[in-house]
């Protein structure tokens, strides 16, 4: 299973592929899976990578790691769109600064706290 998952390009690394499968991360038919577990063509996968429950239908098995082009071949993505609709919620709702910005301002500080407060008073207003 972790050497599939790896092959396949779910995980970076098959450490991090197996480490998922001990966590309980991978189901196959809704029951978690063992790293060492054959992975059969046509079993379903429940896969959760960071906060996206991604659902899978395995295709084929590769005989080594593919590149990201030939991924269709190997497994069908059954994951609705709702899901990754919510991931990109998310994501937005969190802050973010692009890298090599560094810290802001006190004047930045005060732009982002006028600009969350008016944002969080017009979605009270919306609501009402």
């Amino acid at each position: 299973m972790d050497k599939w998952l790896w092959e396949v390009r779910l995980f970076k690394t098959r450490s991090l592929a197996a480490e998922a499968c001990n966590a309980g991360k991978v189901k196959a038919g809704g029951v978690p899976c063992k790293p060492a577990k054959e992975v059969k063509a046509g079993e379903e996968l429940q896969v959760r990578i960071g906060q996206l429950q991604k659902t899978i239908r395995v295709l084929d098995a590769p005989k080594s790691r593919i590149p990201a082009a030939k991924v269709p071949e190997f497994y069908e993505d059954l994951t609705p769109a709702e899901e990754y609709e919510r991931l990109r919620l998310v994501r937005m709702q969190t802050e973010r600064r692009d890298a090599g910005l560094g810290r802001p301002t006190k004047r930045d500080r005060r732009q982002i706290d006028y600009l969350k407060d008016f944002l969080q008073w017009d979605e009270d207003a919306q609501e009402d």
